[in-house]
């Protein structure tokens, strides 16, 4: 693991169609190599935006299969350019049993274009008036945190950051940098949520939180890269493009060193609760 080393971070409206999504995010794939970052981060949905009044049918034709073309191509700019690279896609699988419903799906690629994790979001977003059940199939797998070149990577998408059991059960699974790609929808207090709950999950896990996330259409842009003290180091507005950002990992060890939240955890109090509150919530 890289002491230190350089991000880029992507915020960006994509489209309904998948291959001009692609041709942009292999477009700054070479760009951030140029740049010499050794990590590329894309939002959920990179694949194509769904409008809300579109059918599962219709996105179901939009998806692929993990070693479909889109990955295959993204894999190849990865080896090309030497770059660790976090995508989105709609994806197809033989076992999935729900007709015309798609994994929304997060897949770590290394720097030698090997796919290293593949992510199914766990938690749909069937809140505030949106329900992505009727489109989305959740995932049932927290994926253990992958070890790139620059540390070791856990993933979590979107909604999935208003859940903090995710990102504790990664950080003590060894994450040093949890990454979450989102398309978080725009509405009364959600960039206020969406800021509060992103410094929260780097504060109390001690990790660096890098959220690229969807801009236009009805998202609400504010990608952003929290450090683990909670300090915030990129908030991309309501920008399209790509930010780089130096992230020196040694900052970990010295804040959680300082701030000892998870060597002061009381897991041996809490362990026999939670069976207790699990049965008295049902």
């Amino acid at each position: 693991m890289k002491k230190k080393f350089r991000a880029a971070l992507v915020q960006m409206k994509s489209s309904l169609y998948k291959e001009q999504n692609l041709a942009y995010s292999l477009k700054l794939i070479k760009e951030a190599a140029q740049d010499k970052a050794q990590l590329i981060c894309f939002p959920e949905f990179q694949m194509a935006y769904s409008p809300p009044e579109q059918k599962p049918e219709e996105l179901h034709q939009v998806a692929e299969k993990i070693n479909g073309n889109f990955i295959s191509m993204l894999s190849n700019s990865a080896k090309k350019n030497k770059i660790n690279v976090i995508a989105t896609i709609y994806e197809i699988t033989n076992t999935n049993k729900q007709k015309h419903k798609v994994f929304d799906t997060a897949v770590i690629i290394n720097d030698n274009g090997k796919l290293e994790s593949v992510y199914r979001k766990i938690h749909l977003y069937d809140a505030l008036g949106f329900k992505e059940s009727k489109k989305l199939t959740a995932g049932n797998i927290i994926e253990r945190p992958t070890r790139t070149s620059v540390g070791n990577l856990g993933l979590l998408i979107c909604y999935d950051m208003r859940f903090p059991e995710i990102s504790r059960i990664l950080t003590v699974n060894g994450a040093s940098i949890l990454v979450s790609p989102s398309a978080w929808v725009k509405g009364i207090m959600k960039e206020e949520h969406w800021e509060i709950m992103l410094k929260a999950r780097a504060i109390e896990n001690g990790v660096y939180v890098i959220a690229p996330n969807q801009h236009g259409n009805i998202y609400s842009g504010r990608s952003m890269v929290i450090d683990p003290y909670g300090i915030t180091l990129i908030d991309m507005g309501n920008r399209e493009g790509m930010e780089i950002i130096d992230i020196d990992n040694s900052r970990i060890d010295t804040i959680r060193e300082a701030l000892p939240l998870l060597k002061n955890r009381r897991t041996d109090v809490y362990k026999n609760y939670i069976d207790v509150f699990e049965s008295d919530s049902g």
